[in-house]
């Protein structure tokens, strides 16, 4: 790595770290030297996944903090800053990668709608809101990683209140990076994250899934080179898949379309034939 955030003693802060692609970062981020805050909700597998990082790992067990905090919590991501400042000096690098698959149906269950909003979305926007003004005023080359989805993009009609998250992050997330480009002297940039289909938490690997490793992998080579938009692919759907189809979910607007007509019975036959083209 030859970006200076990933420079051994500076320190990244990730979210969701337990399981999953959280968990697979802080061992890799903790493979080039760097001091880590790992946050999760759930106390017994945070614990775990610091021991495995602290053994796996040349780093001190005074390098690695471990917390539990509840992400939609604006208070919780500000007491954690500040344990972070104390513990572990100032942040390089914030991976908001918290999240829930809780599901719920466009105009139903709307406590389910409201605690998904807020850790899916609120979690990234509290992240942000606590961490990065001093990030900012450290002045030291920084990054923020937000994780998106592509099912907040492409938009395919299974989770709503998760695609709906998903969207807002990204947009948010192309916001967050607009102003910090335009912010004299700030040296710090945002980026967003987009897995495909990954396998995650202790689910059952399904064929054609990336493991959390790969993701984190992909995104370390993009984050290098300072790529803002991390698309990964998996062993079923390429990149020039993932383009076709993002720009089939734009064509309905420009073609007057209906919504999400990729799954739309009238419009099936016709959205298989173009996939199958060359673009």
């Amino acid at each position: 790595m030859t970006h200076p955030v990933f420079a051994a003693g500076r320190t990244a802060v990730v979210t969701g770290a337990a399981l999953g692609i959280g968990r697979a970062a802080c061992r890799r981020f903790a493979s080039l030297g760097m001091k880590l805050c790992m946050v999760d909700i759930d106390d017994e597998a945070l614990d775990e996944a610091r021991a495995e990082v602290v053994a796996g790992s040349a780093l001190k067990d005074a390098d690695v903090l471990a917390v539990a905090a509840n992400v939609a919590r604006l208070e919780d991501m500000t007491a954690l800053r500040d344990a972070v400042a104390a513990q572990l000096g100032p942040v390089a690098l914030l991976m908001n990668n918290a999240v829930t698959r809780l599901n719920a149906k466009t105009w139903e269950e709307p406590e389910t709608w409201r605690r998904a909003l807020d850790i899916n979305l609120f979690g990234v926007i509290n992240g942000v809101q606590a961490f990065l003004p001093a990030m900012l005023a450290d002045g030291a080359p920084a990054m923020v990683v937000n994780v998106g989805s592509k099912q907040g993009i492409t938009n395919p009609p299974a989770n709503p209140p998760y695609n709906v998250a998903k969207a807002a992050v990204k947009f948010y997330t192309e916001l967050l990076q607009h102003e910090l480009r335009n912010a004299p002297g700030a040296r710090v940039t945002a980026h967003l994250l987009i897995p495909g289909m990954t396998t995650t938490g202790r689910r059952e690997h399904r064929p054609g899934a990336w493991m959390s490793d790969q993701v984190v992998e992909f995104m370390m080579a993009a984050l290098d080179r300072g790529d803002f938009y991390i698309l990964c692919p998996d062993e079923e759907v390429t990149p020039a898949m993932d383009r076709k189809r993002i720009l089939w979910g734009a064509g309905d607007i420009i073609e007057n379309r209906p919504a999400l007509s990729r799954w739309d019975a009238n419009y099936t036959a016709i959205f298989e034939k173009w996939d199958a083209e060359p673009h």
